[in-house]
C-alpha cells in the first residue's frame, strides 16, 4: 500500500500527552504516510484544543485538507458545544472527494450530527495518541483495520461471543440495517436534540469508559424511555472499561445490565465487539448499511456490498 495523506487535527480537548502525540506522527510518518498536523492541534484554553472559534476552524482545516484520512488527536470534551456550528455541507463535500472522518469517544458527537444532518458515513476507529502514539507497537488488528481503510478495502469485522450468546445447532441468526453510535454517555447527552440520528431499524453499537453499570443502565433506560432504544434491530456492546465495582453493588454489574436491556427490547442484544477505549479495536463505519450475523459464537459486521 502507498503512502496516504492524514491529518491531524484537535477538536475536542487538549492534546496534555505531548509525547504520544509525537510518537503517533512519527509512527504514522514510518508507515509511509504523508501527515499534516493542524496549526493549532496543540492550542489549549483551559480543558479545550482552543476555544469554540479555533476548533471551528479547525475542523474547516481538516474538511479542506483533501486528506485521505482526518485523524483526531484525542477524545475528550468539547465537540457537543461545537453542533450549531459545524460546517456540515464541507464535511459532507470533502468524504465525497474521499476524505475519511475517524475517531471515537468524544468524537461521537460530530459522527451523531453529521450523520442526522446530512446522511453521510464517517468511521469510528482511533486517535492518534490513544492508539498511535503508544509505547510499542499499536495493537495489530487495530493497524490492520486500519490500513484497509486506507487501502479501501475494509468489509467488515468479526468476534466471538460469550457462549450464553451462542445461536443453537446450525441456525444462522442475520440482522439488516443502518451502522450507528458510539460513545453512550455522548449518545445520552445528544437524546431530545437535532443532533441524534433519527435511525430506524438500525445496529447501534455502544461503548464507554469510566461509567459504572449503574450508569450505563441509566444511560440506556433515557434513551429507551426516549424511544430510541425501541427503533433498534440490534444493539452491540463493545467495551466498557476502568470503572471500580462497589461493595454496595452485590452481584449488580454490567451483566445485570445487558440482562435487563434484554427484557426491555425485542432488539438482537450482543457483547464483545471489540471496541471502545482499548488497544484491540476494529473501524466502524457510522452511517453505512451492514449485515450483522451470529453462527454458532462468532459473530459478524459486514458492510460495503450488498444483495
Amino acid at each position: 500500500m502507498s503512502g496516504k495523506h492524514i491529518y491531524i487535527y484537535s477538536p475536542s480537548s487538549a492534546v496534555r500527552d505531548k509525547a504520544a502525540f509525537r510518537r503517533g506522527i512519527k509512527r504514522l510518518q514510518a508507515q509511509g504516510h504523508e501527515v499534516e498536523v493542524d496549526p493549532d492541534a496543540l492550542a489549549t484554553h483551559m480543558r479545550f484544543a482552543g476555544d469554540d472559534a479555533t476548533r471551528l476552524a479547525a475542523i474547516g482545516r481538516a474538511a479542506a485538507s483533501g486528506a485521505d484520512v482526518a485523524l483526531i488527536s484525542r477524545g475528550g470534551y468539547g465537540l457537543t458545544r461545537l453542533l450549531p456550528a459545524l460546517p456540515y455541507k464541507a464535511i459532507a463535500k470533502a468524504v465525497e472527494r474521499g476524505t475519511q472522518f475517524v475517531g471515537l469517544s468524544d468524537f461521537t458527537a460530530f459522527q451523531s450530527a453529521v450523520l442526522a444532518r446530512t446522511g453521510t458515513t464517517t468511521w469510528a476507529g482511533p486517535a492518534l495518541g490513544e492508539d498511535f502514539g503508544v509505547e510499542g507497537e499499536p495493537d495489530e488488528i487495530l493497524q490492520a483495520c486500519f490500513d484497509d481503510l486506507l487501502a479501501g478495502q475494509g468489509e467488515g469485522a468479526g468476534w466471538r461471543l460469550p457462549a450464553a450468546e451462542a445461536e443453537p445447532g446450525d441456525r444462522v441468526r442475520t440482522v439488516r440495517g443502518t451502522l450507528w453510535g458510539g460513545n453512550l454517555s455522548i449518545l445520552a447527552a445528544l437524546a431530545g436534540t437535532p443532533w441524534l440520528p433519527v435511525v430506524d431499524k438500525g445496529v447501534l453499537f455502544i461503548e464507554d469508559v469510566h461509567e459504572h453499570p449503574y450508569r450505563v443502565e441509566r444511560m440506556l433506560t433515557q434513551l429507551l424511555y426516549a424511544g430510541v432504544l425501541g427503533r433498534q434491530k440490534a444493539i452491540v456492546f463493545g467495551h466498557f472499561t476502568r470503572y471500580k465495582p462497589a461493595p454496595h453493588d452485590r452481584g449488580y454489574k454490567l451483566a445485570t445490565v445487558v440482562d435487563w436491556l434484554r427484557g426491555q427490547v425485542k432488539a438482537t442484544v450482543l457483547t464483545g465487539l471489540p471496541f471502545g477505549h482499548v488497544p484491540t479495536k476494529v473501524l466502524l463505519p457510522v452511517g453505512a448499511p451492514v449485515e450483522l450475523a451470529v453462527d454458532g459464537r462468532d459473530a459478524f459486521v459486514v458492510w460495503g456490498h450488498r444483495d
